[in-house]
C-alpha cells in the first residue's frame, strides 16, 4: 500500500508541476504537455464527440486551438465551458484562444460524478437562455456533463419528452450509466417519476423538490457502480 501510495503522490506531482501559467515561453511549453498528455488532448485530435443537439446547439468534447478555429469558421459564436473557470492549463488555453478568435467564452461548473448543487444548474439554464447562437457545449470528454447539459437543454428549453432528453445520456457519446456517472441518468430517474405523478416541469421540481445531497445518498444507498 505504501508503494501505491508513492506512486499516485509522486504522479500528482508531477501532473502538477506541469500544469502552470502561460506567463512564459517555459511555462507554455510545460502547460502544452499538461495539455497533450495529463489532460490527454493527444486523444481529441482525432476524436471530438462533436453532435447536434437542437438547431443552433451542438455538444463536444475538450476542442483544442485547431478545433476552435474550424468551430469559428463554421460560424460559431459562443463557447459553453463546463469545466468551470480556473487557472489549470487547459482552461487557460481555452481562454486565450477563444479571445484570439473572437470566440464568446461562458463558464459555467457542472458535476458529473456526484449530484451538481442546484445553484449549478440553475446557472446553467440561465447560462443557455443568454448566450448567443450557435454555441457548443463541452465537458473534458463531451460523455457525461455535456450529455446532461444537453438532456437539460431539451427539457427546459425546447420542452422535448423525458425519453428524448435521455438520448443525450448513452453509450453512443461514451457515457456509461454503471459507472459512476450514472448518477446523472438517476436524476433524470427521479424527476421522470415525480413528472409522471404530478405533471411538474424540469425547472419547477429543480425548485421545489431538488437536493443534491439527499440525491446523491439515495444513489449510493441503491447502486453499486463499477468505476
Amino acid at each position: 500500500m505504501k508503494l501505491i501510495k508513492r506512486i499516485v503522490d509522486w504522479e500528482r506531482s508531477v501532473r502538477a508541476s506541469y500544469d502552470t501559467d502561460l506567463s512564459t515561453p517555459e511555462n507554455r511549453r510545460r502547460a502544452h504537455i499538461y495539455n497533450l498528455w495529463f489532460d490527454h488532448a493527444i486523444l481529441r485530435k482525432v476524436w471530438t464527440n462533436f453532435y447536434p443537439v437542437a438547431p443552433g446547439v451542438y455538444r463536444s468534447n475538450q476542442p483544442t486551438h485547431e478545433r476552435f478555429v474550424r468551430l469559428r469558421d463554421q460560424g460559431i459564436k459562443t463557447i459553453l465551458n463546463l469545466r468551470g473557470a480556473g487557472g489549470a492549463a487547459h482552461y487557460l488555453v481555452e481562454e486565450e484562444s477563444c479571445r484570439d478568435l473572437g470566440l464568446t467564452l461562458v463558464n459555467v461548473n457542472l458535476r458529473a460524478r456526484h449530484a451538481a448543487p442546484r445553484r449549478e444548474i440553475k446557472a446553467l439554464i440561465r447560462a443557455f437562455r443568454e448566450i448567443e447562437k450557435p454555441f457548443v457545449m463541452h465537458c473534458k470528454s463531451g460523455a457525461d456533463r455535456a450529455g446532461f447539459a444537453a438532456a437539460i437543454y431539451l427539457l427546459v428549453i425546447e420542452g422535448r419528452s423525458i425519453r428524448e432528453a435521455r438520448k443525450m445520456l448513452s453509450v453512443k457519446y461514451i457515457h456509461f450509466r454503471w459507472s459512476r456517472t450514472g448518477i446523472l441518468d438517476y436524476i433524470l430517474d427521479r424527476y421522470e417519476a415525480a413528472h409522471k405523478e404530478t405533471g411538474v416541469d424540469f425547472e419547477s421540481w429543480l425548485h421545489t423538490d431538488y437536493r443534491s445531497v439527499p440525491m446523491q445518498e439515495a444513489y449510493e444507498a441503491t447502486h453499486k457502480p463499477i468505476f
